[in-house]
C-alpha cells in the first residue's frame, strides 16, 4: 500500500502525521489533513481537555504525542480520557457539586492569580506569590475559577549555551566563528542580498540579554532616527544593525571596537537576531561608510535639534563647558592645560552643550583651540540661535526689555564683561557665571535665608544677597546682577548674571547646578568612550587655518621668563635695605653697596630685555596661516568623522540610561540616581532567555533574577514601564515583552521614610 503524504498546513505545529494545531491570535484550531475539526479559545481549559480526550479516544493521537506537543503530563491525558468514557462530553462543562467554595481566594486574589497564570507563572511560584497552599490553587483551577493556559513551547525547544557554542565552533572551519548563515553571507558577497534579515530563535541563557531592556530608550532618543543623514552601507550588515551593535556594545561597557574580540560574537549576534556581530575590521569599515565626509556631523546636528524640541522649557538654560581629550600618540598636537591632571598635555578640546540635568545636546571639537569665548562667538551661539526652539519674537523682546532669548551658563573661563555686553546687545542672550577676582566682602546683614528649588526638583535652604554691579570700564562696562551665597564657613561665592528678568532665587540654583556637567564628564570617562580615539592616522589642516605664530610664541616665552626674573630681582633689591643692621661697619657697608649695585645692574639689564622683547612682539604677527608655517613646525590633525559618530552614539546611550534611571527613581523615591545607574549596569550584563512567538508577534525577554529581592522588585517595575511602550524590534514585527524568569517575592510592609531622596554628587 502506498504511504500517504503528510498534509500539515504551513505554520501549524504537527501533533503527528495527520493532526496539527494552529495558533492564530487567541484561537487554537486543530486540523486533520488540512481540514479544521476543532477550535477553542487560548485560555479555554475545559475545551482543551475535551479535545485531547476525543483525539486519544478515537485513536487519532497517542497520549505520548499529546504530551510532547502541549507539555502536559500523562496523568492529565488519561484522566481526561477516563472522564469522557464514564461521564460524557457534558461533564467537562458542568460545575462540580458538593464542594465548599474556598474563602482564601478572594475575587481580588483570583484576578491577580489569573493575570500571573496568563503571564506564564508556574503553580508553585504562584502559590508562593499569593501565600496560599498549592492544593488551594489546584482546586481553584479544577473548579474553573482559574484557567491555566496550555503551552506549545517546552523548555526542550530552547537551545542552550553549550549547544550554540558547539555550533559556533564548528562553523569556524567553514566560513568563520559563529558564521552559521553561510548562504546569506555568500549572497551578500555577490551583491544579491542587501543586508541580513533579522531572525530570532528560541534561546536559553543568552549572556548580556538584559541590555535589550535599553532598546526602547535608545529608540526614543533617536538611535535609528534620521538615518538618511548618514552614508549608505552595502553588504551583510545594515546601517541599523551597525548602530545597534555599537549602542549595545557601549551599554555593555565594551569601550572600543577592538574589545569585541574578547566577547563571544555569536552570543552578541543573538541579541540582534543575527548569527554574529561584525568583527573589528568589518565594524570599522562600516563606521567609516556611515560617518563619510561630514555625514556624522549632519546626523548629530539633526539629533541635537530633535532633543531640543523635546526638552521644552529646560532648553532655555544651556550649560557650556570644555573637556580635553588627552592624546598620547606620535602626532605633535598643540598642548593645552588639562585641569584634572594639572599639566599641559597634547590633546583635543571639546566644548559640550548640556541641559540642566547634564544630558548632552551637542559637542564642538577644536584641535586648534582659541578658548571658550571664541568658540562661543564663532560656533556655539550662531548654532543655538538657529536650533533653540520657542525663542521669543522681536515684538516680545521689544515689549519686555528684560526678556532674553535663552541663557548661557558657564564657569569662570567665560567671565568677560565685554562678552556679556556683546551677547545682550547683539543677540539678547543672557549669561550666568562666577565672578573673577572677587576680593570684597558684603555685610552679613544683607543675607537672608531663602528656599530654592533645584532643576531636579529638590529644595535647599540658601543664604543669598543681591546687588546691582557695574563690571568693566569704558565702552565694555555692563550692569549685571551680582548674587552672593554665604556658606556655613563664612565664605561668599559671587555669581554675576545678565538675566535681568530672574531673581536671585532663580539664578543661584541654575549656577550651582553647573556641576551636573562635571558629573557628566566624569561618568562618561569611566563608562562611555568620549575620551578614546576611534581611529588612527592624521591629515593636514586647511592652508588658510589660523594658528599661533611660533616665533611670536617663543618671544612670549622669553618675555615671560625675563619678566619673572625681573620681579625676583626687584624683590631682592627692596629686601636688601634690612640687611645692614643698626650700626654697620665701613667694610660691611661697602660690600653691601657693591652687592646692591650688582642687583641694580641686573634689574636694568632685565628691564631693557623685557622692553626689547615686547617691541619685537609688536613687529611680529600673532597669528599666521597653517600654510605659512615651516615644514618642521607643521602639525597635523586627527581624523574626526568616526570619532563624531562614536560621540553621538555615546550621547544617545547616556541619555537612554539617564531616562531609565529616572524611571527607577520615580517609582521608588528612596533610590538615588547613582544607585539606579548601578542597578542598570548590572541589568545590562544579566543573562536571559529569548522566546520569539511569530504567531503572537512578540519577542519575550525573560531575565534571570537580580542579586537581591529589592533589586528584583525594582526591575519588575521597570519592566512594566518598558512593556507599556510596546516597542517593536527594528526590521521585525515582534513586540518586545520583558519579564523576570522568576517573579520577585512581594515587598515586605515597612514604615515609609520621611527623609528626602539622596542626590547624586
Amino acid at each position: 500500500m502506498r504511504e500517504k503524504l503528510p498534509l500539515i498546513p504551513s505554520g501549524a505545529s504537527a501533533i503527528n502525521r495527520d493532526i496539527g494545531v494552529i495558533r492564530d491570535g487567541n484561537t487554537w484550531t486543530y486540523v486533520l489533513d488540512m481540514v479544521p475539526i476543532y477550535a477553542h479559545g487560548e485560555h479555554d481549559h475545559q475545551h482543551f481537555r475535551l479535545i485531547i480526550a476525543q483525539l486519544v479516544e478515537v485513536g487519532a493521537c497517542r497520549p505520548c504525542e499529546i504530551m510532547a506537543t502541549f507539555g502536559v503530563t500523562k496523568n492529565k491525558v488519561m484522566r481526561a480520557q477516563k472522564q469522557l468514557r464514564e461521564h460524557g462530553v457534558r461533564s467537562f462543562f458542568e460545575p462540580r457539586c458538593g464542594r465548599r467554595t474556598g474563602t482564601v481566594l478572594t475575587p481580588e486574589k483570583l484576578a491577580q492569580a489569573q493575570r500571573l497564570l496568563n503571564e506564564g507563572t508556574s503553580r508553585s511560584e504562584l502559590a508562593k506569590e499569593l501565600a496560599i497552599k498549592p492544593d488551594t490553587l489546584r482546586k481553584a483551577i479544577n473548579d474553573g475559577r482559574l484557567s491555566e493556559p496550555p503551552r506549545l513551547a517546552t523548555p526542550a525547544a530552547l537551545t542552550t549555551a553549550s549547544q550554540r557554542s558547539s555550533a559556533d565552533t564548528a562553523a569556524a572551519a567553514q566560513m568563520g566563528t559563529a558564521c552559521t548563515r553561510p548562504a546569506e553571507r555568500v549572497l551578500a558577497a555577490l551583491g544579491a542580498l542587501q543586508g541580513a534579515p533579522t531572525c530570532f530563535e528560541p534561546l536559553a541563557d543568552v549572556p548580556k540579554a538584559g541590555v535589550l531592556c535599553a532598546l526602547p530608550a535608545l529608540l526614543a532618543n533617536g538611535l535609528l532616527h534620521g538615518l538618511d543623514k548618514l552614508g549608505t552601507i552595502t553588504g551583510y550588515y545594515t546601517a541599523q544593525q551597525t548602530l545597534l551593535t555599537l549602542a549595545l556594545m557601549f551599554l555593555c561597557r565594551i569601550r572600543n571596537v577592538e574589545a569585541l574580540s574578547k566577547a563571544a560574537p555569536g552570543e552578541l549576534g543573538n541579541l540582534l537576531g543575527l548569527d554574529r556581530v561584525p568583527e573589528a575590521r568589518c565594524l570599522r569599515l562600516k563606521m567609516d561608510e556611515l560617518a563619510g565626509t561630514n555625514k556624522s556631523e549632519e546626523w548629530a546636528a539633526h539629533l541635537s535639534r530633535r532633543w531640543m524640541e523635546e526638552a521644552g522649557e529646560e532648553v532655555g538654560f544651556l550649560y557650556i563647558d570644555g573637556h580635553i581629550k588627552v592624546y598620547g600618540g606620535k602626532e605633535k598636537l598643540p598642548r593645552r592645560y588639562v585641569s584634572r591632571q594639572r599639566l599641559c598635555l597634547r590633546g583635543i578640546s571639546n566644548y559640550w552643550v548640556n541641559d540642566a540635568l547634564g544630558s548632552p545636546y551637542f559637542v564642538i571639537e577644536r584641535q586648534i583651540d582659541d578658548g571658550l569665548l571664541q568658540t562661543l562667538r564663532r560656533d556655539i551661539v550662531p548654532r543655538l540661535l538657529t536650533d533653540v526652539p520657542a525663542q521669543p519674537s522681536e515684538d516680545e523682546l521689544a515689549a519686555d526689555p528684560h526678556l532674553s532669548r535663552f541663557i548661557l551658563v558657564f564657569d569662570r573661563e567665560g567671565y568677560s564683561p565685554a562678552f556679556f555686553r556683546e551677547m545682550w546687545q547683539d543677540h539678547r542672550i543672557a549669561c550666568i557665571t562666577y565672578r573673577k577676582n572677587c576680593t570684597d566682602t558684603w555685610d552679613l546683614r544683607e543675607f537672608s535665608e531663602v528656599r530654592a528649588t533645584m532643576p531636579r526638583g529638590e529644595e535647599l535652604n540658601l543664604q543669598l544677597a543681591e546687588r546691582g554691579t557695574l563690571l568693566g570700564s569704558g565702552k565694555e562696562a555692563v550692569w549685571v546682577k551680582e548674587i552672593r551665597k554665604l556658606t556655613a564657613g563664612g565664605h561668599q561665592t559671587a555669581v554675576v548674571s545678565t538675566a535681568y528678568g530672574l531673581d536671585a532665587v532663580s539664578i543661584a540654583p541654575r549656577m550651582f547646578t553647573r556641576w551636573c556637567q562635571e558629573n557628566f564628564f566624569g561618568y562618561c570617562m569611566r563608562h562611555f568612550p568620549i575620551d578614546l580615539l576611534s581611529e588612527y592616522g592624521a591629515e593636514p589642516f586647511e592652508a588658510d587655518q589660523k594658528v599661533i605664530n611660533p616665533t611670536w610664541r617663543e618671544l612670549e616665552r622669553q618675555r615671560n621668563s625675563a619678566t619673572s626674573k625681573l620681579t625676583r630681582r626687584r624683590a631682592k633689591f627692596l629686601a636688601m635695605d634690612s640687611e645692614t643692621g643698626a650700626n654697620p661697619t665701613h667694610q660691611r657697608h661697602e660690600k653691601w653697596l657693591l652687592r646692591k649695585a650688582d642687583v641694580r645692574e641686573e634689574i636694568d639689564t632685565l628691564a631693557a630685555e623685557v622692553a626689547s622683547l615686547a617691541e619685537q612682539k609688536k613687529q611680529i604677527e600673532h597669528h599666521i596661516t597653517w600654510g605659512e608655517l615651516d615644514e618642521q613646525e607643521r602639525f597635523r590633525r586627527l581624523p574626526s568623522a568616526r570619532r563624531r559618530l562614536v560621540n553621538t552614539i555615546g550621547m544617545i546611550c547616556y541619555r537612554a540610561e539617564t531616562a531609565m534611571a529616572g524611571a527607577l527613581c520615580k517609582h521608588e523615591r528612596c533610590l538615588s540616581l547613582a544607585d539606579a545607574r548601578a542597578l542598570l549596569q548590572a541589568l545590562f550584563m544579566t543573562t536571559g532567555d529569548l522566546l520569539p512567538d511569530p504567531a503572537a508577534k512578540t519577542l519575550a525577554v525573560r531575565l534571570h533574577g537580580a542579586s537581591t529581592p529589592a533589586a528584583s522588585r525594582r526591575l519588575s517595575a521597570l519592566f512594566a514601564v518598558l512593556n507599556e511602550t510596546e516597542t517593536i524590534f527594528p526590521d521585525t514585527d515582534l513586540r518586545l515583552v520583558f519579564s523576570p524568569l522568576h517573579p520577585p517575592p512581594a515587598a515586605r510592609q515597612s514604615v515609609p521614610s520621611s527623609l528626602p531622596p539622596d542626590q547624586e554628587v
